[in-house]
């Protein structure tokens, strides 16, 4: 996204909300490419056999994957260059077939060093609700 089509912060506050991002569901492809992209082959995300040996029912989804969905959410609705802070906690296990859907709130607007900044709460749920992710963002508005 360049920088000119992005959105603009100007005028947003404390309870807005920002453009949510919906991903297709988790496929097993998925999760191979995530696997050689990231260098994580953990056979708990990738092979059914050792995920059942280990009592799961199923092989599911790396956390950093959907770490990267929230990334990705607060990258296309303000751009790279305005974040300063990003931070994620994994609160729940993303299934095979769970389809994220990430949404956020500005909870905060604020300066720090000379810089007006919008505080922003964001969340990964699964298609039924259940948060995978919570996590805080601080982008700069200009």
């Amino acid at each position: 996204m360049s920088e000119t089509t992005l959105h603009d912060l100007s005028k947003l506050r404390a309870g807005d909300s920002i453009p949510a991002l919906q991903i297709a569901p988790i496929s097993r492809t998925t999760l191979a490419l995530y696997a050689g992209a990231s260098g994580d082959h953990n056979p708990i995300h990738i092979d059914i056999d050792f995920a059942r040996s280990a009592g799961l029912d199923d092989v599911f989804a790396h956390g950093m994957l959907s770490a990267a969905y929230v990334g990705r959410l607060i990258t296309e609705w303000a751009g790279h260059t305005r974040i300063r802070e990003l931070a994620v906690r994994f609160v729940g296990i993303t299934q095979v077939h769970d389809q994220p859907n990430l949404s956020g709130k500005v909870v905060e607007r604020f300066e720090s060093h000379g810089e007006e900044r919008l505080r922003v709460e964001v969340q990964c749920a699964n298609q039924k609700g259940e948060v995978k992710i919570t996590g805080e963002a601080v982008v700069a508005v200009a």
